[in-house]
């Protein structure tokens, strides 16, 4: 009987009448627009996984008659925002054809090379490997998804007589086999020897649905991962516990936090040992349940079974054996117990792999783990950026909820090792690691830049995310910051509302930085105010909020970043934007100039003191920054006009008249003056760089 949609409660229903009436008849839009709302339930399929396709008639440019194409989606790509740009387009002949030339399993990679000829589509993204099991099927529309659900049945004992039990004689099965040509002739033959089948359940891998619509494909993808999670949850029940009931309680909620934030440098940097990493932490419920549950020690070394799992997670995790309520303050003595589980985590990951390779295997990766479970507390992961570590903490939810099916079904099965290492160190797949884009020159870092609401701080923290950095924003106005991190794309940013001038404020921005990416490498202070008034006018109030804000807040900003710098081992760069004006005399500026050459002189004494952290300390001195800065905004465009004799208007071109190159600066200019500092050169310390057109009465030498 087929569902009606109001009976969904394990998947989301969001076809929209509306949006597909507005599509038409178009059934590679169609493909696409199923493709992209799938996606969008993560319970159904994670980023980067899955797969789909469609097939349309087509006139040929060659011989002007109709062929059959299929386009399907292309490698590498992400169903939830699959577009025309990532999928491919085949004859669906010649594909087929090339069941003519198949060699058998060991010559599953030049198939892949033969793919480009069956193309049609001039533009097409790259076949991916899993195209034949697309090809050799007849079915108009395809879904190839990993629901968590169905890689339940799929990795549980008895996986074939589950899948019977679950569908009856509607659903086909095939064993675990690496995605690939045969695959797709293991598909065609289970087909062919199960007509009228709705789909078919890939053990330990996923699911094939199929429909002669795209809306038929879709809903029948969400009945059977609906009938799939019935079935769990109605097990479940009947157990009455998952994963061999509570072994610990979880910390609160708020000290949870608190540990993490504490943690995730020393963690950060150990995975850090041979690349630089961004981290995440995830506390969610289904987290909590499986490492704080009594069989957590069983199921966590027997690894991912998935292939889209543990390609991003490694095989499995690490788990700590710190105690919940383990004192983190002391980071030496929390660094020495965890340095050996790190140690043997390296040593076994080598050892499988010297254990698994080939004569042709790509050389041994990264040994650190991706994934890190603390008891009581949460889950870690660390990769080369937010949006990777981020996925491959979702994959590893996705684990999660797989084993805690499996178990309920029969019990949890994983893939061999040496299948996982064939999967992780394919050739094919070294090739596509290869593809990738060369890393920009700040990825893997992390910044935070004060003032970063607008002006020259939001210009330096535009600079540092285009160059590949993961930002923090903060800054006094929280408006100002929700505009500001609303600029960038989701992964790049995150903001937290900071004073400079309080100490807590500070440290409370530190620790979102370390619980949302694991730690700091760059710390601009941009953040300041300018008052420009003659000796006698300048008040006690002047004096003390400049070097509060100037002064003191560099201090404590310095002071916190050390900390955090000596637990990650990773050295760092600290920033001071200071200003022309503690160099050079000049009129109506006693407090503003005295601040800012303190702040000069503070960034030298710093650099020198913090040297053998391999932490590098540096000053940008704007001057004349007036188009786009906040400082020049009010009170101290006006005084400094008044100063130099003329109106505020004429301020831009004033300014820009009495530097040497007669240029107007702008917040990119010192944007562009601190990347040069943190992107170009690592070995400048206790220097300044002026950025001011050039003001002979400026040159520091």
């Amino acid at each position: 009987m087929k569902q009606t949609i109001a009976e969904f409660k394990h998947v989301d229903y969001l076809w929209d009448d509306k949006k597909v009436a507005a599509i038409g008849d178009d059934q590679v839009e169609l493909f696409l627009y199923r493709s992209n709302i799938l996606g969008a339930d993560l319970r159904i399929t994670n980023y980067g996984g899955g797969n789909t396709s469609c097939k349309t008639i087509e006139k040929d440019p060659l011989t002007n008659e109709e062929v059959e194409v299929m386009w399907v989606k292309g490698s590498g790509g992400d169903i939830g925002t699959l577009n025309r740009a990532g999928i491919a387009g085949l004859y669906t002949n010649r594909l087929r054809d090339l069941k003519n030339v198949y060699g058998g399993m060991a010559d599953e990679d030049r198939m892949v090379g033969l793919f480009d000829h069956c193309i049609f589509d001039l533009d097409s993204k790259a076949p991916s490997i899993d195209t034949p099991l697309h090809g050799l099927l007849p079915f108009a529309h395809i879904d190839h998804l990993h629901p968590d659900a169905l890689i339940a049945v799929a990795a549980a004992e008895n996986s074939e007589q589950v899948t019977k039990e679950i569908w009856g004689d509607t659903m086909g099965w095939v064993p675990w086999q690496r995605p690939g040509f045969d695959l797709g002739l293991q598909l065609e033959k289970c087909l062919a020897d199960n007509p009228g089948i709705r789909g078919i359940v890939l053990g330990s891998h996923g699911l094939f649905t199929w429909g002669d619509t795209s809306f038929e494909c879709y809903m029948n993808s969400l009945e059977v991962i609906e009938m799939a999670s019935n079935y769990i949850e109605n097990k479940i029940a009947e157990n009455g516990s998952v994963f061999g009931g509570q072994k610990i309680t979880s910390l609160p909620k708020e000290e949870r936090t608190e540990k993490a934030a504490q943690i995730m440098p020393l963690l950060r940097g150990l995975c850090s040992s041979e690349n630089r990493m961004i981290g995440h932490f995830s506390d969610t419920d289904v987290v909590l349940e499986f490492i704080n549950s009594n069989d957590l020690e069983r199921l966590a070394p027997m690894g991912t079974s998935c292939p889209d799992h543990f390609l991003r997670t490694k095989i499995q995790p690490l788990v700590l054996t710190l105690d919940k309520n383990e004192d983190l303050s002391d980071s030496a003595t929390v660094l020495a117990k965890l340095e050996p589980a790190f140690e043997a985590y390296r040593a076994e990951y080598v050892d499988y792999y010297n254990t698994c390779k080939k004569a042709n295997s790509p050389a041994v990766r990264d040994a650190n783990p991706v994934i890190i479970i603390y008891p009581g507390v949460g889950m870690f992961s660390f990769a080369k950026n937010k949006q990777t570590t981020r996925v491959a903490n979702e994959f590893y939810t996705n684990a999660i909820n797989v084993m805690r099916g499996a178990e309920a079904i029969t019990s949890y099965t994983s893939l061999p090792r040496q299948e996982a290492f064939d999967i992780e160190y394919w050739l094919l797949e070294e090739a596509k690691l290869q593809r990738m884009p060369k890393e920009q020159p700040l990825s893997r870092k992390v910044a935070l830049v004060t003032g970063a609401g607008g002006g020259i701080g939001k210009a330096i923290a535009d600079k540092l995310a285009a160059e590949g950095a993961t930002v923090v924003l903060t800054d006094i106005n929280e408006q100002s910051l929700i505009e500001a991190h609303a600029t960038y794309k989701r992964d790049v940013s995150t903001y937290a509302v900071c004073d400079v001038t309080d100490t807590e404020s500070i440290a409370s921005a530190y620790k979102k930085a370390c619980v949302e990416f694991g730690g700091i490498d760059i710390v601009v202070h941009s953040a300041g105010l300018a008052i420009s008034k003659p000796l006698e006018d300048t008040t006690d109030k002047d004096w003390n909020i400049l070097q509060s804000i100037l002064v003191k807040g560099q201090f404590d900003l310095a002071k916190q970043f050390s900390a955090i710098t000596r637990q990650q081992g990773l050295g760092g760069d600290f920033i001071s934007i200071a200003s022309k004006n503690g160099l050079v005399a000049g009129p109506n500026n006693v407090a503003y100039g005295t601040a800012k050459a303190s702040q000069q002189h503070m960034a030298r004494l710093l650099a020198a003191e913090l040297a053998k952290d391999k932490v590098r300390v540096n000053t940008v001195n704007p001057d004349g920054v007036i188009v786009g800065s906040k400082i020049w905004e009010g009170a101290w465009a006006e005084g400094r006009a008044k100063a130099n004799g003329i109106t505020v208007e004429e301020l831009p071109a004033f300014y820009a008249k009495r530097n040497l190159l007669h240029a107007i600066i702008t917040p990119a200019d010192i944007a562009n003056g601190v990347f040069s500092f943190v992107g170009i050169t690592d070995k400048s310390t206790g220097n300044i760089l002026n950025v001011d057109g050039g003001m002979a009465n400026a040159f520091v030498r």
